[in-house]
């Protein structure tokens, strides 16, 4: 029985989630859970709300790295509560993390380790379902949230968690068995055969032995045309029984890939989408597919000598992949790695203005700063505007501290561009850069011989 007074501030809190009032229903809702731990129902809206709350949020993934490092602290004092078993106050310590951010995932497993020593392991479960949407494909994720499902007795559960980490690394040996095991354990949790409470042995604990062979061949490497209609037809069936199941149609289209079936392998992904609209990463699998059937396609037609039917398919790829890029920056405006792919599109079909525009959008992000800038100096450069190319390129080369082959490259071109200019003495001092720690690179040894030439 909930105390009336905390009642009363979970009704306040419940409201507030209700109304858009976030950052209200946060504090509300986490003094409920202060007040009385066991309180789920508060928790469980305190979650939506701090779910909510951090969706809205824009974060970079230099910010996510930068927000991680600045929870270690709080998270080192979680684990110092726990060996003093001070559990229930290292709950309260993680549930001010989580407030911060709760898809930060350090402040994840500081909850998930202290509920579970509170013996809260149902409320560490919600937590992990909730990091374990947020980043769907994250082994580390997926795989502790299956051993908290085993702990809590959700075995079906669980199996479905292995499974999920088959599909993402289907190589991984390790994986293979802890989808073994918990199969065995489901099975029997579920009124598995009488024999394997005796010997233990994994083949006479799972029901359906075809369910045994299934897994084997989704380990190996390279699979036969045999183990992939296998495959197929198993996930069919699977996804007869949970047609909703995005995460069976990922597979059923993988699989069809690999057999080389692509327009079944694209069907299987199209559903997916009708599905689960706006999905980035569904949208990046159909592209490669698609590409890999135009080369799967031009390959074929060279073989045959038809190098003029295969040269015209090639433009066709060519014209896809620039429409899709284009169609992609349009519905995902912030991504800028997609801008910078089209941009060098752009680029190297003389688009040159298109390419500039996309550029100077992409280097935005410090990742692609340096290459995004490089670009911008050689489309400036083919525009014959040097001054403004060698802006570019001076402000990328500053930004590169190591002389590697990125830096190298900057720096020839920005020799090449004072040479077209006229200003040899400008150029001599980049190719010197050069000269001086790698004498082999490209034609260094001649340009500074030429310019010392009188």
């Amino acid at each position: 029985m909930v105390d009336s007074k905390i009642q009363n501030l979970f009704n306040k809190g419940f409201r507030a989630l209700e109304s858009g009032n976030l950052d209200y229903a946060v504090e509300l809702l986490f003094q409920c859970v202060e007040l009385d731990p066991s309180f789920q129902q508060a928790r469980k809206f305190l979650r939506a709300a701090e779910t909510k709350k951090a969706s809205k949020k824009k974060s970079s993934s230099f910010s996510m790295q930068i927000e991680s490092l600045t929870s270690k602290p709080a998270a080192m004092k979680v684990a110092k509560l726990i060996k003093a078993n001070k559990n229930q106050e290292a709950v309260l310590v993680a549930e001010k993390m989580l407030m911060k951010n709760v898809f930060n995932q350090t402040a994840v497993n500081a909850f998930v380790d202290a509920a579970v020593a509170a013996k809260m392991p149902e409320e560490a479960v919600a937590t992990l379902e909730m990091a374990r949407d947020r980043y769907p494909e994250d082994i580390k994720v997926i795989s502790r949230l299956g051993n908290l499902y085993q702990l809590v007795g959700r075995t079906t559960s669980a199996k479905e968690c292995y499974e999920r980490i088959c599909e993402i690394a289907p190589n991984d040996p390790n994986a293979l068995k802890d989808l073994k095991d918990a199969m065995a354990q489901d099975s029997l949790n579920t009124g598995g055969w009488e024999k394997s409470k005796k010997d233990g042995d994994f083949r006479t604990a799972v029901k359906d032995k075809d369910q045994t062979a299934m897994l084997e061949k989704e380990s190996k490497s390279v699979k036969s045309d045999d183990d992939l209609d296998l495959l197929i037809a198993q996930t069919l069936e699977k996804i007869k029984a949970e047609p909703d199941n995005i995460n069976y149609l990922r597979a059923l289209s993988r699989y069809y890939h690999q057999k080389l079936d692509f327009d079944n392998a694209i069907a299987a992904l199209a559903k997916a989408q009708e599905k689960v609209k706006g999905d980035p990463e569904l949208d990046d699998t159909l592209t490669k597919i698609k590409i890999s059937k135009f080369q799967y396609e031009v390959k074929q037609l060279r073989e045959a000598g038809q190098n003029e039917e295969a040269d015209k398919l090639e433009v066709e790829k060519q014209q896809f992949i620039a429409d899709d890029l284009q169609d992609k920056v349009q519905r995902y405006p912030n991504d800028m790695f997609l801008r910078f792919d089209l941009a060098l599109v752009y680029y190297k079909n003389d688009y040159t203005n298109e390419a500039i525009q996309q550029l100077q959008l992409a280097q935005r992000n410090p990742k692609l700063r340096s290459q995004a800038l490089y670009y911008l100096g050689m489309c400036f450069k083919k525009k014959e505007q040097y001054d403004m190319a060698l802006q570019q390129l001076e402000t990328a080369v500053a930004d590169l501290f190591s002389m590697d082959d990125n830096k190298k490259n900057i720096l020839y071109e920005l020799g090449g561009i004072a040479e077209l200019m006229g200003n040899k003495e400008k150029a001599a001092t980049y190719y010197k850069q050069i000269y001086s720690v790698d004498i082999s690179y490209k034609d260094i040894t001649e340009k500074i011989d030429n310019l010392y030439k009188k």
